[in-house]
């Protein structure tokens, strides 16, 4: 299996594993209000469960927001470009973001640790929440992050799909 087959996979899977729990996070909140007005039974926690979980969406999508080509760019002007300069143009869009979420990895990775040595928790009251899940995940999902933007600036340069769709098309001619 490729990297880029790889990372296709488990771009696909955490975006699936985003969208259960941001469901699952539909149905807590619906209980809560639900309890807070109807049964006058608060279930305490979900405000701090539900901060928590933003984070650790957002960056369990993001390998597949960039993947399939649903981040945010402004390319309006660089459609107006030859396509050579075009490509490396978004090349090197790819490698700066890229960059970009290798400084997230470095900049976050000593105090995820702490998060976890430590015991880093979120809430005062009835729930404590633990930061290290969401610390975790905005690394994970950075790694993620980074590995695609390389593979993308990969076939952005190369055009692997389309030299392996050359060469079938190529084996079936006689």
């Amino acid at each position: 299996m490729s990297l880029i087959t790889f990372s296709d996979r488990l771009s696909k899977f955490l975006m699936v594993v985003a969208a259960t729990w941001t469901f699952g996070l539909a149905f807590l909140v619906m209980a809560a209000i639900i309890g807070r007005t109807v049964f006058d039974t608060p279930i305490y926690g979900v405000a701090e469960i539900v901060s928590a979980s933003i984070v650790i969406v957002v960056f369990l999508q993001v390998g597949y927001a960039i993947r399939s080509g649903s981040m945010l760019k402004a390319d309006f002007l660089v459609l107006l470009l030859p396509v050579p300069v075009q490509r490396v143009l978004l090349a090197i869009g790819y490698l700066l973001g890229a960059a970009f979420f290798l400084m997230i990895i470095t900049g976050g990775w000593e105090e995820s640790i702490l998060s976890y040595v430590e015991g880093e928790f979120e809430g005062e009251g009835a729930l404590h929440v633990p930061s290290w899940p969401a610390r975790w995940t905005v690394i994970a999902g950075s790694a993620l992050a980074l590995v695609n933007y390389l593979v993308m600036a990969y076939i952005d340069i190369f055009k692997p799909e389309l030299l392996d769709s050359e060469a079938a098309a190529g084996s079936k001619t006689p």
